[in-house]
């Protein structure tokens, strides 16, 4: 049970749009995420997901409004809610999620993570 650096963690890679699992409670993982630019339109049939701004800033879109997010700002997407994260410039995000959660939901692309890698 020791503390975790999330600015040590977040220093740890660069890639985008290629979450990193940092902790796992209740069925859930804890995920790290960089990303920069748009992401695909998507939906999770089944997980609820919860979007927590580390650093940097980006807007949440969804087909009827867009929510912008800054540093200790979060969301919470629904499960079915189609929704895409764009960024205009880098930014550091948290995810909540349940374990098993693909980052593309419904869609398979060449951004889809099945196994996320660990911090």
């Amino acid at each position: 049970m020791d503390g975790i650096d999330l600015r040590e963690k977040f220093a740890s890679f660069d890639e985008h749009w290629s979450p990193r699992i940092v902790a796992e409670l209740n069925g859930q993982h804890v995920k790290l995420v960089k990303f920069r630019g748009a992401f695909v339109w998507h939906h999770h049939e089944h997980e609820d997901e919860l979007f927590l701004v580390h650093r940097g800033r980006f807007r949440m879109e969804f087909r009827d409004r867009a929510v912008d997010l800054g540093p200790g700002e979060m969301v919470v997407v629904p499960r079915g809610v189609e929704h895409r994260p764009v960024a205009d410039e880098e930014v550091e995000v948290m995810l909540f999620e349940p374990a098993g959660t693909l980052n593309t939901g419904n869609v398979v692309d060449e951004r889809t993570v099945r196994e996320p890698a660990r911090l």
